[in-house]
């Protein structure tokens, strides 16, 4: 912990002008009113403020801020109270305090309170001076790298989770990308402790094998832009461990299929230098295409500004190179902070900073939606997140490459089930339009509208997706049941009597069935034949049903067999009478039946080691019917086994059998067996298939 010599000295270091009698006030009031209480490293509690102190400083913040560290805890956590703040340092640092008190309130709500409106209520917090959010960034720094101390495992991970999703795209969008670097990687200890201990390990490998790799890459690099007048320094690093897994999870790569690990800083003293390097650099190695990023011309909205290109080095290594000014580093480091460190020996005010930092003061401060807030900021929170809005101004969070589907879902499930059509920022666009960060979405509703199966394609939402599967299986299973009541009357039609009142009863507990939806299902299905079925309404009655008896090799003459010779027809190709068919004798001796163009036949006639007898025959004149199978491919819509069954039924045919095949956002693909009495019979059927709406194709299988 700094002593307090230390801690006023490190300020007068870079502000000699500074109040340290304000800063000598502020580290005896904070040990006083903290007095015995403990860290859960033991330490005692006033050395965190002090800590926290310490971080600014290296940021040189000016004396107010530094204070402001010093004490942001006392209100909260003592019996100090805002009025003595006020009357022993001032008004400014007593706003100060207030405003890191009102973030520690936000932050101690429960997780589903901290939702999209408080994240809001969380920045307009830190409005009235931009100097609250850098204490609260360091306060919360600090806490992370005493995080191990806290026994309890849970509340490690909630709050490493909390600075992930946070705080550290805080930093980010404010440029302190030391910060965010640094909160991310100590979160990404917690939440992902084998991967990063994994990542860590391999850049410790990468590092030791490959020797000097880096120093010589920025030894070379400094050595080519000297020679060409630049003056310049040069540093590399690996990236840190967050960056990699992130770009391991993206690209869906290895650690070993990474070519960008090693990054390098080029610091030139001019803006022209800048252009200048890159030019040499160009011509000395290929360029990576794709990766060249010009943020000096065209800055990112926390004021970011650097070149960054990409390079194919010796040994095929790929190598980020950044080139920019002094100034320009220093802005990406701490962002924000720098613009209110003290410089030449004058603080920095809010009148007098850069516009677009007085802008973004001034827009936080007074901005009355969400909309407001994010139309002039553009703050993007996360790289992998984006904010949209409603109409009346609710925030929305969702993740990259949302769609309207997923933002009507984020908002209610019913309107999510009757989104038609979306309004972006006042344009209407199709349910499948992307969203983009800060987008005003206006969801176009119908009560009559229900879940599509081709919003799969687009809605990327875990809550979405699941709305829409639900419905999905929903649709499927009052489909099912359609077809299962049909098949049902049939049966019920094929009894010798008419059934009692008691009888499904008394048949679902027979069948061990819940109740008669589960029935007809199993009917549609097929997992219940209709003798079971028959059965089970009325015992004894299956053996009646003879006419519609599942057909029997016996009930077929095939001429061209010895009379009481038993075959099989093929399970192949299923051949029905008016097919061209041929027999075939096995090494068993058993026959069999198969159409001629049957695959089964090609594959026999290529095994020449085989011996197999080819029979010539054909269908004799006692055809009773049989078995054939179609696949049939529908429109995924309502209704559409009902119309499979209706054709099938005005045909004459009966289905034995149904099994869903495949099933896809806009098609299913049934196979159907069913009973026929001939060829012609089952082309008729064939045909009328294929002429029906909810009907993409038909085959015979």
């Amino acid at each position: 912990m700094l002593r307090q010599y230390e801690l006023v000295d490190r300020v007068l270091e870079y502000d000699p002008d500074a109040d340290e009698a304000l800063l000598n006030r502020a580290y005896v009031f904070s040990v006083n009113a903290h007095g015995t209480q403990k860290r859960a490293s033991g330490d005692p509690y006033f050395s965190h403020p002090i800590e926290v102190a310490g971080i600014l400083t290296e940021l040189h913040l000016d004396d107010e801020t530094i204070a402001t560290a010093i004490l942001h805890d006392t209100v909260e956590d003592t019996v100090a109270t805002s009025e003595q703040i006020q009357q022993l340092f001032g008004d400014n640092v007593a706003r100060l305090v207030e405003g890191v008190t009102k973030l520690s309130k936000i932050e101690a709500q429960t997780e589903s309170e901290r939702a999209a409106e408080n994240l809001r209520k969380f920045l307009l917090a830190m409005s009235g001076d931009i100097r609250v959010l850098l204490v609260k960034l360091a306060d919360r720094l600090h806490n992370m790298r005493t995080l191990h101390f806290i026994k309890s495992e849970e509340k490690r991970r909630r709050i490493a989770r909390e600075t992930m999703e946070i705080y550290a795209p805080l930093a980010e969008r404010i440029g302190m990308y030391e910060f965010m670097k640094e909160m991310q990687t100590l979160a990404f200890q917690q939440l992902e402790p084998e991967a990063y201990e994994s990542i860590s390990r391999r850049l410790e490998q990468l590092k030791s094998g490959g020797g000097d790799r880096i120093s010589k890459i920025a030894s070379g690099l400094k050595l080519l832009l000297s020679r060409h007048g630049v003056e310049v320094e040069v540093s590399g690093r690996e990236k840190h461990p967050y960056s990699i897994w992130r770009k391991m999870q993206e690209r869906h790569i290895s650690f070993e299929q990474l070519s960008d690990i090693m990054a390098f800083r080029a610091i030139v003293k001019t803006e022209d230098d800048c252009y200048a390097a890159l030019g040499h650099i160009h011509r000395r190695w290929p360029m990576v295409p794709g990766r060249f990023k010009d943020y000096i011309s065209t800055p990112k909205r926390n004021g970011y500004r650097s070149l960054h290109t990409s390079v194919i080095h010796a040994e095929n290594q790929r190598v980020e190179i950044q080139i920019r000014t002094e100034e320009m580093h220093a802005e990406a480091e701490f962002g924000l902070a720098a613009h209110w460190a003290y410089k030449q020996g004058a603080r920095v005010s809010p009148q007098t900073q850069h516009s677009w930092i007085a802008d973004l003061v001034e827009i936080l401060d007074t901005a009355g939606s969400p909309e407001e807030l994010l139309e002039h900021t553009r703050m993007a929170m996360y790289q992998d997140r984006i904010f949209a809005f409603t109409p009346k101004g609710e925030l929305i969070q969702l993740p990259k490459g949302a769609t309207p589907i997923d933002f009507a879902y984020a908002v209610h499930t019913d309107l999510g089930d009757q989104a038609v059509g979306a309004k972006i920022n006042g344009r209407v666009v199709p349910l499948r339009t992307v969203i983009e960060n800060g987008d005003q979405v206006q969801v176009l509703r119908s009560r009559a509208q229900t879940p599509q199966p081709n919003w799969m394609n687009f809605a990327i939402t875990g809550k979405a997706l699941a709305a829409i599967r639900r419905h999905l299986r929903q649709v499927e299973r009052e489909q099912t049941i359609a077809l299962g009541r049909k098949l049902y009357d049939d049966i019920v039609a094929r009894l010798p009597a008419p059934l009692g009142n008691d009888a499904l009863t008394h048949a679902l507990k027979r069948l061990k069935l819940a109740d008669d939806a589960a029935l007809m299902q199993a009917i549609a299905r097929r997992t219940l034949t209709d003798a079971q079925v028959m059965e089970a309404l009325m015992p004894g009655s299956a053996g009646a049903d003879v006419a519609h008896a599942p057909p029997q090799s016996s009930a077929i003459s095939i001429d061209g067999l010895a009379p009481g010779v038993a075959y099989e027809l093929g399970e192949c190709c299923h051949p029905v009478p008016g097919d061209r068919i041929v027999g075939l004798r096995r090494p068993d001796a058993s026959i069999e039946v198969h159409r001629i163009d049957c695959p089964t036949l090609a594959e026999l006639a290529d095994r020449s080691e085989e011996e197999t007898d080819w029979l010539d025959v054909k269908w004799g004149n006692k055809t009773e019917g049989a078995t054939a199978r179609i696949s049939v491919e529908v429109k995924n819509e309502p209704g559409a086994l009902g119309v499979l069954a209706t054709i099938i039924g005005q045909h004459k045919a009966n289905i034995i059998n149904l099994r869903l095949d495949t099933r896809d956002t806009q098609f299913h693909t049934n196979m159907i067996d069913v009973e026929v009495h001939d060829a012609h019979q089952l082309m008729r059927l064939l045909a009328a298939l294929r002429a029906a709406d909810a009907v993409n194709s038909v085959e015979r299988v």
